[in-house]
């Protein structure tokens, strides 16, 4: 195996523990290193939850005196700063390692320096290895240095045929529920979970995170409802005072009776008229960093013409609903959807019989390496 081929391998391995911090660590990064004597796994940490020990500490400590001399892998570039612990820098400086190799750099101008400081202390720093890994695994991370609106990801659930609903108006679910557990996953690690007025109507949603491990902060549940349609009874209402819940109306409407009876509930009640770009940057704002948007045709439409959605994660199954039933993409952008057969593929995986497809339709922002 080549020295790349070899420093390819363990990187994987950082980001795959890396994950494990899934739903717990924002607005910090999932974060994972790797230390190896020769060719040898010494030891391994993942930054576990929001202010507990990073993972490059973790991992040496797992290592102990095995650390002195050894290579150290880790996801994104350790930290040159006290915060809610004190620098991985020191650590691994202490520790004695001879080498470490980054996937990225950190964006953060408060924490990032960490690899001037290792290189000044006599320790080969590479950089670089596994790096659009690195970033597509802390998208939301990255973007927050580098824009005033969220990370959207729209997920649409689709029939074999491209249909996102029975066209006899029957309630039945497209896809199964392996892919339904995943969705729930997907959820567990955003910051908020958008959906229209008519998907709030018609499912009577509670937007919470079920059939996956419970995230250390539950995400918002936002409304899109122009004309403040959202009645009281919603269970999006009924459980305002234990997950918020955030509703954008026409100013006309969020200055109203309505609103003030939702305001009872504890719903946040929030002016629409900036439009979709409004709403993302209003959410910023309350240092929501990324959002998944679970919608309707209408919608989907209105995010890919503004071009608001950073990544699309359809699951396609293979139920037939026939040419009645509504399109995801009826009434997106003119050859939008033929369109995708030449963007990125992030990842494709199947769950049960369902196909996931996720595609970038925008860059990671890129951390300054």
């Amino acid at each position: 195996m080549s020295d790349l081929a070899r420093d390819a391998a363990f990187m994987r391995r950082a980001l795959q523990i890396a994950e494990l911090g899934w739903g717990h660590t924002a607005p910090n990064p999932m974060v994972g290193a790797v230390v190896v004597a020769g060719d040898e796994i010494v030891g391994e940490g993942y930054h576990a939850r929001y202010g507990d020990a990073h993972a490059e500490v973790v991992a040496l400590r797992a290592a102990n005196d095995r650390a002195r001399n050894a290579t150290v892998y880790v996801t994104l570039e350790p930290c040159a700063h006290f915060g809610k612990t004190p620098p991985c820098v020191d650590a691994l400086i202490a520790a004695g390692v001879a080498r470490v190799v980054i996937a990225a750099r950190d964006p953060s101008r408060i924490a990032r320096g960490g690899a001037e400081r290792l290189r000044d202390a006599g320790i080969q720093v590479d950089e670089g290895v596994e790096r659009d890994a690195a970033l597509e695994l802390n998208g939301p991370f990255f973007n927050a240095h580098a824009s005033d609106r969220p990370w959207v990801t729209l997920k649409l659930a689709v029939s074999a045929d491209g249909a996102i609903a029975d066209p006899t108006g029957i309630h039945r679910w497209i896809t199964g529920p392996e892919s339904r557990a995943e969705v729930h996953r997907m959820r567990a690690n955003n910051d908020a979970i958008l959906i229209g007025i008519g998907t709030a109507l018609a499912d009577d949603p509670e937007l919470t995170v079920r059939d996956a491990m419970r995230p250390r902060v539950p995400p918002a549940r936002v409304v899109l409802d122009r004309r403040l349609r959202l009645p009281t009874t919603a269970r999006l209402v009924r459980s305002a005072r234990t997950s918020p819940t955030i509703v954008f109306a026409d100013s006309a409407h969020a200055d109203s009776a309505a609103a003030d009876a939702l305001r009872d509930e504890s719903v946040v009640v929030e002016s629409l008229d900036g439009g979709l770009d409004g709403v993302f940057r209003t959410l910023r704002a309350r240092d929501i960093r990324s959002v998944l948007v679970e919608s309707g045709p209408r919608l989907t439409a209105a995010l890919l013409d503004e071009s608001l959605v950073d990544r699309l994660v359809i699951f396609q199954s293979s139920l037939v609903l026939g040419d009645r039933a509504p399109r995801a993409f009826e009434l997106a952008p003119p050859g939008f959807e033929s369109s995708l057969t030449g963007r990125r593929i992030v990842e494709q995986r199947w769950f049960g019989p369902d196909l996931m497809t996720a595609y970038a339709l925008r860059d990671v922002p890129c951390s300054p390496d």
